[in-house]
C-alpha cells in the first residue's frame, strides 16, 4: 500500500480546490466559496485555523470573486493570525506611509498604480525582477499573513507572482544550506521614510506592535528562518528590503545576496503567477513566500491590502525542510 499524499486542507476539504503548482499556490475556483460565509460559519474557528495552516503550507491561496468588505477583511486578517498562535501584542500592521482617511483606517494599505506603497521608487526601465519582496520585513515584528482584494483592473496585465521560500531553501545544496543557517541579515525600509519626507508626511508610529516603533525602519533577521506553523526551514531574504548579511564582509555579503536574489527570481519552477479578475482575493504568508507585481499595463489597478503581524523571526537548528518532512 502507498500512503496518501499529505493534504493541509483539513476542514476546507469540503470545498472544491486545486493546487496551482506542485510547490506554491492553491485556488478555490468556485465563487460560491465566500470568505464572509467562512467567517460567519458555526465552525468558523476550525475553518479559519485550517485556512491559516493551508496558507502557511501552500504559501498563497486564491479565492474567486469575493463579496468581503474591508471590515470583514480586517477581521479575517486578525483571526487568521490569532488562531495560528501569534503573540497577543501583534495586531494588524500600520504601514509607515499609510494614510488615515474617512473611508480607510491606517491599518489598510491602498495598493494602487497611482503611486504610494505599490509603486514607491518604481522605474519603467528597471528589471522587473527587482520587484521581488516579502511585506514589511524591515520591522522587528514582521508580517505573518497578508490579504489583498483587487477591485479595479486594467483590461490586460497586472498579474502577481509568488515564489516559495521553502523550495528556495530546498533547491540549495546541503553545503550552502549549512553555510546560510545561523547567519543574520539587515532589512531596511528607509525608502518609505524618504518617500514620506518628499511628500511632507510623518512616519506612522507605532505600527501594530510595541516593537515596531521609531523611524529607522530597520531590523535584523535570520537568513534562514523556521516557520512556526509548519516547522519548515525557509529562505528569508528579499531584494526589496534585505541590504546586508551581518556576519560577512561587505563584498561577501553583496555576492551572496546577489546569488540568493537571482535564485528567487529565476527559478520559475518554484513560482506561481496569478491573473486577477475583479474582486479576487489572495491570502499569502510573508514568512515563506516572496511576491512581485507585474507592471506591464496601462490604466488603473487598485485594491486594498490588510497585513497581519506575526512573531519575531527565529531559526531552530532542529527544524527540517519541507521536502524532507513530506518525503518529496
Amino acid at each position: 500500500m502507498v500512503a496518501a499524499p499529505f493534504s493541509p486542507l483539513g476542514s476546507l476539504s469540503v470545498y472544491d480546490s486545486n493546487d496551482e503548482t506542485p510547490h506554491v499556490g492553491t485556488r478555490f475556483p468556485d465563487k460560491s466559496v465566500q470568505l464572509t460565509r467562512i467567517l460567519a460559519a458555526p465552525n468558523s474557528d476550525e475553518l479559519l485555523k485550517d485556512l491559516a495552516t493551508l496558507v502557511s503550507h501552500r504559501g498563497v491561496v486564491f479565492f474567486t470573486d469575493q463579496d468581503i468588505d474591508i471590515e470583514k477583511q480586517k477581521e479575517l486578517g486578525t483571526r487568521l493570525g490569532e488562531l495560528a498562535g501569534k503573540p497577543t501584542t501583534s495586531k494588524l500592521h500600520v504601514h509607515p506611509i499609510s494614510e488615515q482617511t474617512p473611508e480607510l483606517t491606517a491599518d489598510v494599505s491602498v495598493i494602487s498604480s497611482e503611486g504610494g506603497i505599490a509603486r514607491a521608487g518604481y522605474s519603467k526601465s528597471a528589471r522587473a525582477s527587482n520587484g521581488w519582496h516579502a511585506d514589511i520585513t524591515f520591522e522587528p515584528i514582521p508580517s505573518d499573513y497578508a490579504i489583498l482584494k483587487i477591485h479595479t483592473l486594467p483590461s490586460v496585465g497586472g498579474d502577481t507572482l509568488w515564489a516559495s521560500g521553502y523550495e528556495a531553501y530546498d533547491k540549495l545544496s546541503p553545503a550552502y544550506q549549512k553555510f546560510l543557517e545561523g547567519l543574520t541579515a539587515l532589512h531596511d525600509g528607509s525608502g518609505f521614510r524618504e518617500y514620506a519626507e518628499k511628500l511632507g508626511r510623518t512616519i506612522n508610529d507605532p505600527r501594530g506592535s510595541p516593537e515596531n516603533t521609531g523611524t529607522a525602519l530597520q531590523a535584523v533577521h535570520p537568513v534562514i528562518r523556521t516557520h512556526p506553523v509548519t516547522g519548515f526551514k525557509t529562505l528569508f531574504v528579499n531584494r526589496g528590503f534585505t541590504k546586508r548579511i551581518v556576519e560577512l564582509t561587505e563584498e561577501e555579503s553583496e555576492d551572496v545576496l546577489a546569488y540568493l536574489f537571482r535564485h528567487i527570481a529565476e527559478n520559475h519552477d518554484m513560482q506561481v503567477r496569478f491573473r486577477w479578475n475583479k474582486n479576487d482575493v489572495a491570502i499569502w504568508d510573508n514568512r515563506c513566500v516572496f511576491h512581485t507585481a507585474t507592471n506591464d499595463y496601462e490604466g488603473l489597478r487598485q485594491g486594498n491590502r490588510v497585513v497581519s503581524l506575526g512573531e519575531k523571526p527565529y531559526f531552530d537548528p532542529n527544524s527540517k525542510s519541507r521536502r524532507a518532512v513530506l518525503g518529496l
